[in-house]
């Protein structure tokens, strides 16, 4: 489907008070605005969370060293402040989720081995506790998402590239496999839950970047699929444009609304899109504002959404830029 892009008349006035001429001029939504940096190293393949109107940034790779420390943004202040180090193992390409207000660790890559060890984050003691094992096989590049109460952990790597899914009960401190995820088995997708839903999107399988989309629903356990993210409808033209598949694609939440971003497909994006569920269409917007990058994440909160660190050849950064989506591109600001 066509950018977010609206035509409107422009009149520039011309010298020595000569009548103005009438032309059209392209207006690009999604502007990027360039926030306060990470404060920690800079780093490419961390994980992170999000509780209330705070996000949390843990782990990666800062070029030499696995990483294990966990970061807190105060949105509202504007600052970082460093928090307990995690007990584990340093790792990258972990992940990460929020439930009833605690954050969760699992899975990853400590240079060695494929892991699957799983801790919990209190912000309210700042303190670390380890819970039961991921009950599948040790991975890394999974999927993580809170939803109704139970934390669910899926696909990724573990020498095969996998599509199983798994649900943990904190007040039992369980594992109990689930419904697999539909369709293509996936490494490095991406996940997002919207409107009491989660959605599985990109992703790489045995070196295809993969296009079918799927929506899993808690009550049921039960996953739906989604019009593709590639252009395979001839009879239509919604996605004509669409140019989506990916993997390390990152989410980025802003009040209700769904954005996708970064990533790489044998070379690293810069561009986004915003997934309209009520259509199942996906449309444009300006592209990411800093350096093309993979190995992003998000944090966000109730209204705001941040993309941050991420990787770029032997580069790594810790920038951070927040989405402004009805905001209309200016190259000037």
């Amino acid at each position: 489907m066509k950018g977010k892009t609206v035509l409107i008349a422009s009149y520039i006035a011309m010298a020595l008070g000569l009548a103005g001429c009438g032309g059209e001029e392209e207006v690009e939504y999604g502007d990027w605005v360039k926030r306060s940096d990470f404060e920690g190293v800079a780093r490419g393949d961390a994980a992170s969370f999000s509780i209330g109107e705070k996000g949390y940034v843990f782990g990666g790779f800062d070029g030499k060293n696995r990483l294990s420390d966990l970061w807190e943004y105060n949105v509202q202040q504007d600052f970082w402040t460093q928090k307990a180090e995690f007990p584990g193992a340093a790792r990258t390409t972990a992940t990460a989720f929020s439930l009833n207000n605690k954050g969760y660790i699992g899975t990853g890559f400590d240079g060695n081995n494929y892991l699957k060890d799983f801790w919990e984050y209190d912000p309210a003691t700042n303190t670390w506790t380890k819970k039961a094992d991921f009950g599948g096989s040790a991975r890394s590049g999974a999927v993580g998402f809170g939803l109704n109460g139970k934390g669910y952990i899926g696909t990724g790597y573990d020498g095969n590239f996998l599509k199983d899914m798994w649900q943990y009960d904190p007040a039992l401190d369980t594992w109990i496999q689930t419904t697999s995820a539909g369709g293509s088995k996936r490494n490095n997708a991406t996940v997002f839950v919207n409107g009491g839903k989660a959605y599985l999107v990109c992703g790489i399988n045995n070196g295809s970047y993969v296009t079918d989309f799927w929506r899993f629903d808690p009550t049921n356990q039960q996953w739906t699929q989604l019009r593709a993210i590639a252009n395979k409808n001839v009879d239509e033209s919604y996605d004509d444009d669409y140019n989506i598949a990916r993997s390390n694609a990152v989410a980025v939440l802003v009040g209700n609304r769904v954005f996708l971003t970064c990533g790489e497909s044998g070379s690293l994006r810069t561009d986004t899109w915003e997934y309209l569920p009520d259509s199942d269409l996906w449309e444009s917007l300006h592209s990411f504002e800093g350096t093309s990058r993979t190995g992003t994440v998000s944090i966000y909160t109730s209204t705001r959404g941040f993309v941050l660190t991420g990787r770029s050849s032997t580069y790594r950064f810790d920038d951070m830029w927040e989405l402004l989506p009805d905001e209309i591109y200016d190259e000037n600001t």
